[in-house]
């Protein structure tokens, strides 16, 4: 009997491709894959900011919903839309390997860019740091998919100088001629867990066929590091729309270092710690991965994290 697997996506281009690459990954030439487009409030209301009608988070609780429901057998996020608290009946099976974390400006670079030229991004986050390097830019709040945006920067009908995006989705596009600039992590750190994939599955499919496929392709220090940022957010009580910004690495020496930044334009505030860890994918690699997140998100509390996240998002994008 031929295997099947069903994968519950968005119908957008980046969701498609992101479903589609795992899930190869997971029949790998062993079963039929099934896409199966699953529609959120989001998809239908593309006017109203994110932050206004519940975050990318919106998105993630159509697919989640048609998982528990037994309508598909997997589901595959980027792992930065993903909500930090977990959900019921749903384990994350897998995180592969991390594609590049970088955001990057499309249209225009950096420093091409002209005193008040007009720069497109939904993030606060984004916003918060282009505009500590480049005060004298007009920041624009913007939605839709990657090619929508785009085509706010570059083509004829630009009404934009330049449009902030995640080098991740526009590679995994194919899309990287777009790429007037990658921004380095110490001009723009990403938004906690970026880069990454996060793949679902109900808890008691964990081991089955496809369950024990996905543990096969789990990239131990891709999951340490979105883990500890994930929890440096969750510590913070801060949303995946709130300018928190969080970058962990997992040196070949053992050692996971993360920072963060969490500001509104005007404030920023930055930290950072590292500890000693193994890559063997043990419990207690979670475990330290959790415990630095959270020390470091209760740092930035203690400096005044709350009062920066506080109203940041309407303030940032107007």
């Amino acid at each position: 009997m031929t295997r099947r697997l069903r994968l519950g996506t968005r119908a957008s281009a980046l969701a498609l491709a992101q479903s589609g690459t795992v899930g190869a990954a997971v029949v790998d030439g062993d079963g039929d894959l099934e896409l199966v487009h699953v529609h959120s409030h989001g998809d239908v209301d593309r006017t109203s900011p994110l932050t206004r009608i519940g975050g990318t988070g919106v998105f993630v609780t159509a697919v989640r919903q048609a998982l528990l429901d037994g309508e598909v057998d997997l589901i595959v996020h980027s792992c930065k839309d993903l909500p930090t608290a977990p959900a019921d009946g749903i384990a994350l099976a897998a995180v592969p390997a991390r594609e590049d974390v970088r955001d990057v400006l499309c249209g225009s670079t950096l420093e091409e860019l002209t005193p008040g030229a007009r720069v497109g991004t939904g993030s606060p986050r984004r916003a918060a740091q282009l505009l500590r390097h480049r005060p004298d830019l007009q920041v624009v709040g913007i939605r839709g998919n990657i090619d929508t945006r785009l085509a706010r920067a570059i083509g004829p009908d630009a009404d934009l100088d330049a449009v902030v995006l995640a080098a991740a989705g526009l590679r995994r596009l194919g899309r990287e001629d777009a790429i007037a600039e990658a921004l380095d992590p110490t001009v723009m750190l990403p938004a906690p867990a970026q880069g990454a994939l996060a793949v679902e599955c109900r808890t008691e499919d964990l081991t089955s066929w496809f369950g024990r496929r996905l543990a096969e392709l789990d990239d131990p220090a891709a999951r340490a590091e979105v883990t500890a940022e994930r929890t440096l957010l969750r510590t913070l009580e801060a949303g995946c729309a709130a300018p928190v910004a969080a970058l962990a690495r997992a040196g070949a020496d053992g050692t996971l270092t993360l920072q963060a930044r969490v500001g509104d334009g005007r404030t920023l505030l930055e930290g950072e710690r590292a500890l000693p860890r193994s890559l063997t994918g043990g419990a207690s690699d979670e475990e330290s991965a959790i415990r630095l997140g959270a020390e470091l998100a209760q740092e930035l509390l203690e400096r005044g994290a709350a009062d920066l996240i506080a109203g940041a998002a309407e303030d940032l994008l107007r």
